[in-house]
């Protein structure tokens, strides 16, 4: 199968053609939908990193940077957050960017069916175009998280006369304003993007063309780096990062993640949460005591991982101190099960078949054996995985989260009520309170008091399992120039060159 996979990239590179400055990228997994509006997966991120300008960026040290806004400011009552555009820029159809674009992005991100950007917009209550290259953003309510949303997917441009004229079909043909127009896509095997010629900074492009090449296989898509029909892989297992490093064709870029991993429960999803972690916090907290973080990371990463168990890092400001990492409990567990009447549960794990995934679904499996729980793993195409979470298809759900400048964005859209990352459909009232205190506050400290009262009852009604925190690798040839890590692990292609 492997050699199967490196002789159809072979043929690929042949059906792209031999272009001297054609990067070939090698994903961990498909992608979703090709809609910033409505994508969920992290890979798409990455695809709309070559297509979809956003408002706003960020360095790699996380601070905020001007993209197609050149300056932003809040009003004196933070109800308003007033945005300079770029000027004479073009989406790849031609149409121009400016404030009415923005208007129309914007509120696509609010109104559309199946939205994902609707809840991280927040109290947005209005776009306003000031004049042609000025809109602001008018608020129900103070919202510190917009700039960093707006320095994602919700900050992302697409072309009003595309999006109109295309509907649904938008997905099959994007169009954006970034620096690669979308050329053809074939599900489960690639997506091939072309160097836009009038894009705002195209001096700075120098890659004709990127193909992103989909090899959930870790071992596969290192392979087709060493053999060189790939010239950049993301996401290199941890156990190879030493063996890469060795080899002079070749360097590893890394960086810690953002976000949290671990597994989501479904507690109210339709008849799939009448099984056993959905009916009864006291089989999660089973669940949770008979999970050994520390072995977990080191089996995972050889220790290069960091065990967790909140949205956010121990080493992050905001972390809640007052609930440290659980240690492992079986007998504990054990105790708890008796308690419920379910000694022996048996429960489904869906897992996409990425081998990160797979790998930590069976060290899970094999853990919690200990405790008296009998897990059946389900592994899954990542694209399919996600629909069946989306229709309350599973009991748990293991989620790799890549995570958000801003800590909102780990947390609100899993938990609050109704939210459209809240597959398990949690809710309660006072996790909501809390959650909107943080996003309404604008001083830190008044922020960290926030999350920590959400932190108290997420962390006991366990919703979900936060289990640990990554480093990103990638894996480059030697030769390539310019290549930055940056925590929220996409790539971004100004200044990239190939040699």
């Amino acid at each position: 199968m492997k050699r199967l996979l490196v002789a159809t990239l072979a043929l690929l590179t042949v059906s792209v053609g031999a272009q001297a400055q054609t990067l070939r990228f090698g994903f961990n997994e498909d992608v979703d939908i090709l809609d910033p509006t409505l994508s969920r997966g992290f890979t798409t991120r990455m695809i709309f990193g070559a297509l979809c300008d956003k408002l706003i960026d960020i360095t790699p040290d996380l601070k905020f940077v001007p993209q197609l806004a050149t300056s932003w400011s809040w009003s004196d009552d933070n109800l308003s957050l007033i945005i300079k555009l770029r000027p004479n820029v073009v989406f790849h159809d031609g149409e121009p960017f400016n404030a009415e674009a923005v208007k129309y992005s914007i509120e696509r991100h609010q109104s559309m069916q199946g939205s994902q950007r609707k809840a991280e917009l927040g109290p947005l209550k209005s776009v306003e175009v000031v004049d042609d290259l000025t809109v602001r953003l008018n608020l129900a309510s103070a919202f510190t998280p917009l700039v960093g949303y707006l320095s994602d997917r919700a900050g992302m441009m697409v072309s009003p006369k595309a999006a109109r004229e295309l509907g649904d079909k938008f997905t099959t043909a994007p169009v954006c304003a970034g620096p690669f127009k979308f050329r053809e896509r074939v599900a489960q095997d690639r997506i091939v993007v072309d160097k836009f010629d009038k894009y705002w900074n195209k001096d700075n492009i120098h890659l004709d063309q990127v193909v992103f090449k989909t090899l959930p296989d870790a071992t596969v898509r290192l392979a087709n780096l060493r053999s060189g029909q790939l010239d950049l892989i993301e996401r290199i297992a941890p156990i190879d990062v030493a063996g890469v490093k060795s080899d002079n064709r070749f360097a590893v870029e890394e960086s810690t993640e953002l976000g949290w991993n671990g597994i989501l429960y479904n507690i109210g999803a339709g008849d799939k949460a009448k099984g056993p972690m959905g009916v009864d916090p006291r089989i999660r907290e089973a669940f949770e005591l008979s999970i050994d973080r520390d072995g977990l990371v080191q089996a995972m990463s050889k220790g290069q991982y960091t065990p967790g168990n909140q949205w956010i890092a121990p080493s992050n400001a905001f972390y809640v101190k007052d609930i440290p990492i659980p240690k492992r409990d079986v007998t504990r567990a054990k105790a708890l099960l008796a308690e419920t009447g379910q000694p022996h549960p048996v429960v489904t794990l869906v897992t996409p078949t990425q081998t990160e995934t797979v790998q930590f679904a069976q060290i899970i499996q094999a853990m919690t054996r200990d405790a008296g729980f009998d897990v059946k793993i389900q592994a899954t195409e990542f694209a399919t995985a996600l629909d069946m979470t989306q229709k309350g298809d599973f009991e748990m759900f293991t989620y790799f989260w890549s995570g958000r400048t801003d800590p909102d964005g780990n947390i609100y859209n899993f938990t609050a009520c109704n939210a459209p990352l809240n597959i398990g459909k949690y809710c309660n009232p006072d996790v909501d309170a809390a959650l909107q205190a943080a996003r309404r506050a604008s001083e830190p400290q008044a922020r960290r008091e926030a999350w920590a009262r959400a932190a108290s009852i997420i962390l006991k009604d366990r919703p979900m399992l936060f289990a640990f925190h990554r480093k990103y690798f990638w894996g480059r040839k030697a030769e390539m120039k310019n290549f930055v890590a940056y925590p929220d692990g996409l790539v971004r292609f100004a200044n990239l060159r190939m040699n």
